[in-house]
């Protein structure tokens, strides 16, 4: 009885050929990839979704996507530099085309602004006139 509890606490003995064998095999690291994908399009989408945002939940979104993106440190196995480099990803090419995008996206997005706005305020101003008939009428 006490030999089988032996056993129990030695190592386990694994050739390199072995340990490898598990990465060669079809789909060895296609999950972690998925993970790393995922990671790096959430980037993306909160790049995109918040560029412009006004509120401070969004611009701190928009924020940490962007620093994450901008940022060039390689020792934290999820950086944007390593996912890039794993998935065989250009960065600085994604990182020119989010900031051309940006770049682009900020006067559309004022102008549209600008459009509401001026909506809004004819609207406004049609409904203190409506009150304002609708006090002389009574």
């Amino acid at each position: 009885m006490a030999d089988r509890f032996v056993n129990l606490f030695e190592p386990d003995t694994l050739l390199p050929a072995q340990y490898f064998a598990a990465f060669a095999r079809e789909g060895g690291l296609v999950r972690e990839r998925r993970l790393m994908l995922a990671v790096l399009q959430d980037a993306v989408e909160c790049y995109q979704k918040y560029a412009l945002a006004r509120d401070p939940r969004g611009r701190a979104l928009f924020e940490d996507a962007r620093d994450w993106i901008e940022s060039s440190e390689r020792e934290w196995p999820f950086s944007y530099e390593n996912i890039c480099e794993i998935l065989g990803l250009n960065p600085e090419y994604i990182r020119r085309g989010l900031s051309r995008w940006h770049q682009e996206a900020a006067p559309v997005r004022r102008n549209t602004a600008r459009i509401v706005s001026v909506a809004e305020r004819r609207l406004a101003l049609e409904v203190v006139d409506h009150e304002e008939e609708l006090k002389q009428a009574s």
